[in-house]
């Protein structure tokens, strides 16, 4: 699988824990008991609500820890450490570091824990460069969910933010230099918001240009367009050069964008170390706290969170023991594999169709998980949309998901004043219903690749439908508000 690819993978739901976390255990580091083990990890730290700052900086320092950040409104904090006894001085059930984890596979195995070979420095974009012939014949995507016939409705309102959590967007581009916001960017890599320009650009995945074009690029007459041109993008950085989205900064993300109040975010990758977090114990149970807690508080904040579902190709139907989306094991043991963030109940979670409307072969699937659909690309016909110095097509749920976000800046844009809730509800209600392919055999071999469950309106495959950026400008097609809360 691509590098690209391998960015794209999420979807599902699962309820926000109420599982209280102990207290630092008694067994207290005596000054100068602290060890260094050569080098500092990084490590997220749940609490228990309510936990204030202070006294979560003590228990971090008690454990020979220092915090990095600590975000007291779901009582999550970041630390790091060099004593390796950092996480069991303050309880395994309640500490997780994605680093510890990684070297700990590379020691088990004798590998290098790294996604792919080095990958070169982007080049700076020269906008003078930049071919502007005029590609919107090419975007089949944009005619799928009725985006260019939109545009003869309205564009998008300068009010509505998009946050882009990826590897960072190309601000120089001639598409994209209008919309993004540099006041409302951020680098999260460390677990802590950084407003330096260098922390939010992008250096060596041109992923995060692609998925902005996708959802901004300006209505110019040259290259592409995007679903929603006039609103607003915040280059969020939380994909690292090595392409992974360690815990702390999927959090730090969320919460920068609930704190900047942007209208919409989009999340086309999975948190790391696993693809869908199929290990068990406790660590599992941190991540997932940790990242339900921040939507859930990004939500409330009147922030919607839109995220891909996984390149994986695997049913994320609920487990019906645990009540929370899962995929189940190979072996069929286990309780499954979760997908994060949007396995998360309050993220809208999108697979992907081709250009004949039926879902990817790539797209995870599954019903009560995926909420709606949208373009991403099949049989070598890709979405095509701006790189750092052009233009390319790529494939993959990271890209049906900004689609999504794109209908919903469009939705914020002309209801100011709906809610996170609202926007989801109105997502739901006009998106148009794909029923579920009465053969679904990719391969030709006689047997049926995946199983679509559900019924027109609602099913495991595409969710509540396509969605139709022209619907949701047409009032007669909006559903009565939903209240907040």
């Amino acid at each position: 699988m691509s590098v690209l690819g391998r960015f794209a993978i999420v979807a599902g739901t699962a309820l926000v824990l109420s599982a209280q976390f102990p207290a630092a255990t008694a067994e207290q580091p005596v000054a100068g008991d602290c060890a260094a083990s050569g080098r500092a990890l990084r490590y997220v730290v749940v609490f228990d609500r309510g936990t204030e700052t202070s006294a979560a900086t003590q228990q971090i320092g008690a454990a020979c820890g220092a915090t990095t950040v600590y975000y007291p409104e779901i009582a999550v904090g970041v630390a790091t450490s060099a004593d390796p006894d950092f996480a069991r001085r303050l309880g395994p059930e309640r500490v997780f570091s994605a680093q510890a984890e990684r070297l700990a596979a590379q020691r088990a195995t004798g590998k290098t824990a790294s996604k792919s070979a080095a990958r070169p420095q982007l080049s700076p974009t020269d906008p003078a460069q930049v071919p502007a012939a005029d590609r919107s014949g090419e975007q089949w995507d944009m005619r799928a969910i009725n985006a260019q016939a939109a545009r003869s409705l309205r564009s998008g309102d300068r009010d509505v933010v998009v946050g882009v959590l990826d590897s960072g967007i190309d601000a120089k581009h001639p598409e994209l230099a209008g919309a993004v916001a540099p006041g409302l960017s951020a680098g999260c890599l460390t677990g802590a918001p950084d407003t330096a320009p260098a922390t939010w650009a992008p250096t060596t995945s041109p992923h995060g240009t692609h998925v902005a074009g996708i959802i901004a690029a300006a209505d110019d007459g040259k290259g592409v367009t995007g679903v929603a041109p006039g609103v607003r993008l915040a280059s969020v950085k939380v994909i690292d050069d090595r392409g992974y989205v360690d815990p702390e900064a999927a959090v730090c993300g969320l919460m920068w964008a609930a704190k900047q109040r942007m209208n919409v975010t989009n999340s086309s990758y999975f948190v790391d170390p696993w693809s869908l977090s199929c290990a068990a114990g406790a660590g599992r149970q941190v991540v997932h706290e940790a990242l339900a807690r921040a939507v859930e508080y990004a939500n409330a904040a009147g922030t919607l969170n839109v995220a891909a579902a996984t390149n994986e190709a695997v049913n994320l139907t609920p487990s019906p023991r645990s009540g929370v989306r899962t995929a189940p094991r190979t072996n069929g043991s286990g309780p499954g594999c979760e997908a994060l963030p949007a396995g998360l109940r309050d993220v809208v979670a999108v697979s992907a169709v081709g250009p004949d409307g039926v879902k990817a072969g790539y797209s995870s699937y599954g019903l009560g998980v995926i909420d709606v659909t949208a373009p991403g690309g099949d049989h070598g016909e890709c979405v095509l949309s701006t790189v750092p110095g052009g233009y390319a097509p790529l494939c993959g749920t990271s890209m049906a998901a900004p689609h999504v976000a794109g209908v919903a800046a469009l939705l914020a844009s002309a209801h100011p004043r709906y809610s996170a809730r609202q926007l989801r509800s109105a997502l739901e209600a006009q998106s148009q219903p794909r029923a579920c392919p009465t053969d679904y055999d990719l391969t030709g071999d006689g047997h049926q690749d995946a199983y679509c469950a559900g019924y027109a309106a609602y099913n495991g495959f595409y969710g509540h439908g396509m969605v139709d950026a022209l619907a949701a400008l047409s009032p007669v097609r909006l559903p009565r508000p939903v209240p907040a809360g």
